[in-house]
């Protein structure tokens, strides 16, 4: 099995709502700010290669949405979706599975293309995975968060029979292939999935939204978008323990300088320990 990084450019996010109540004075330390307030987040999204099977989880941002979209969210950087499975060797007809961890438009925007003016699906052959509770709290979204779930980025998988939901047993994770396990969480949005994968004898933690960047990994460290935070704390509590106990390797969606790294229990709480390159599980 081979896993993959794949870039998708950065965006920009108000500061003070991807850290909540902690103080910008911390925060910034860690991720400094712009004279607007805003820092650069990457969109970073994982290929997962087991044998027939090139599994793509999440597809960042894409780039069919208005100019006045794009305007609140700065896209910048020279990486793209497509450009960046190409220059290691794959084609959009390559992908057999796109697996969105959750429909919030910066982790699903690029699963549908804009062509002609008609919506297609970016991976022709694929199937697109999500659960059936976050598909429904998705395409009938609560006042908070209807301006992350657009209509163009999911209802063609569905339209274009190829939207299939992973199945949600509560308190389990679930088995989606032989080396990927699924965690579902549900404080950052309902029913996000957290892809845990197996290889070489680690696992590879897709944390999307329950830990977007390294700077993250303390307890008090949530983002003012999580729809309920207490159980984000709670929820990211649990995991990093499971993490710590079995050394596992966090891969972060959201941290432009970070790709992953491992986790630390101290006398102040969880805190990164150190950087591991990717290519140490291939």
């Amino acid at each position: 099995m081979q896993v993959y990084s794949i870039d998708t450019g950065l965006f920009k996010l108000d500061g003070g709502a991807m850290f909540g109540v902690v103080p910008k004075t911390l925060w910034q330390k860690a991720i400094p700010a712009d004279e607007n307030n805003l820092c650069s987040f990457a969109m970073r999204c994982l290929l997962v290669v087991d044998g027939e099977r090139k599994i793509l989880i999440d597809t960042g941002m894409g780039n069919k949405q208005s100019a006045k979209f794009f305007s609140h969210y700065f896209p910048h950087g020279n990486d793209s979706l497509l450009e960046s499975l190409q220059r290691l060797g794959f084609q959009p007809e390559d992908i057999t599975d796109v697996l969105l961890t959750h429909l919030h438009f910066d982790h699903c925007g690029g699963a549908v293309s804009r062509i002609n003016d008609t919506l297609e699906l970016t991976f022709p052959n694929a199937l697109y995975w999500s659960s059936e509770a976050h598909w429904q709290w998705a395409t009938k979204p609560n006042a908070r968060e209807k301006a992350s779930f657009l209509t163009e980025n999911i209802l063609p998988m569905l339209e274009k029979g190829r939207l299939r939901f992973v199945e949600e047993k509560k308190g389990e994770k679930t088995s989606f292939s032989p080396c990927i396990d699924i965690m579902f969480t549900n404080g950052h949005t309902r029913s996000m999935m957290i892809p845990l994968i197996h290889t070489n004898g680690r696992t590879l933690a897709f944390v999307a939204d329950l830990i977007p960047t390294a700077a993250h990994i303390p307890l008090p460290y949530l983002a003012a978008y999580d729809m309920y935070p207490m159980i984000s704390l709670e929820e990211k509590e649990n995991y990093l323990e499971e993490a710590v106990a079995n050394n596992h390797l966090l891969f972060f969606e959201h941290d432009a300088t970070t790709i992953c790294c491992t986790v630390e229990k101290t006398e102040k709480g969880f805190r990164k320990k150190e950087t591991v390159p990717l290519e140490t599980l291939i």
